[in-house]
């Protein structure tokens, strides 16, 4: 059986649409159009058996593997990636294996900064490289975000805001939630700014996601109605 085609090129979001290179499945689908996906799993053994095949494929097409994992995690996820057969040590060297500390990457100074980190995926896209790779395979431990809740609505919008800067590359970005570290109304919010979504280890079409714009001003203006509540009640 064929893998479904996920993200294919349509006008149902006002998106631009065209055909993007490369055959680049992931859990059990074959991405086409959009590449930005929030995936939920219920801890990192179930993350793993999914993420596995993809981050080794990317290995034998020559893409570049961005990895954002914790500190307390950089062991464990090398361990892995060898399991895999992965040689760790000598595609760290070429540059074709990048891990970053997540805390680093998404906080300075313990602040989200939206617009820093805009900046910094936009560094981090392949259109803007050295060129040595045709294309990047971003995986982004969410983890980091579940340990504090002041910066988790900037993120949301991020996460929206982001697809923006997506749909002008190829790149494919991961973005790995466990189920059990965030809200309802949380989890809620992610999956409506991710135009695809893994559930249950597939990869599906969310029909929950919202366009940046939409969802932007929805966001803000739910922001707008709790500061006027927050005002009335003093």
């Amino acid at each position: 059986m064929q893998p479904n085609d996920i993200g294919s090129p349509d006008r149902k979001w006002g998106l631009v649409t065209k055909e993007r290179p490369d055959d680049i499945r992931f859990a059990g689908s074959r991405l086409g159009r959009h590449r930005h996906v929030c995936a939920f799993f219920n801890g990192l053994d179930e993350a793993y058996e999914v993420l596995g095949p993809f981050i080794r494929d990317g290995f034998q097409c020559d893409h570049k593997a961005m990895h954002l994992v914790s500190s307390g995690q950089r062991a464990a996820h090398v361990a892995r990636l060898r399991c895999e057969g992965i040689d760790t040590e000598s595609s760290q060297i070429t540059g074709q294996l990048e891990i970053r500390n997540s805390v680093d990457a998404y906080l300075q100074n313990g602040r989200f900064d939206q617009d820093r980190m805009v900046e910094t995926f936009t560094g981090l896209a392949s259109g803007n490289t050295d060129g040595k790779f045709p294309l990047s395979r971003i995986v982004c431990n969410m983890d980091w975000a579940a340990d504090g809740q002041s910066h988790l609505e900037d993120l949301i919008e991020f996460e929206s805001r982001v697809n923006d800067l997506w749909a002008q590359h190829d790149d494919v970005v991961i973005c790995v939630y466990d189920l059990a570290k965030f809200g309802g109304d949380t989890i809620v919010d992610i999956l409506r700014t991710h135009p695809l979504v893994v559930i249950g280890g597939l990869l599906r079409e969310n029909p929950f996601y919202i366009p940046p714009a939409q969802f932007v001003e929805e966001l803000r203006e739910r922001r707008s109605a709790k500061g006027e509540q927050s005002d009335a009640a003093e």
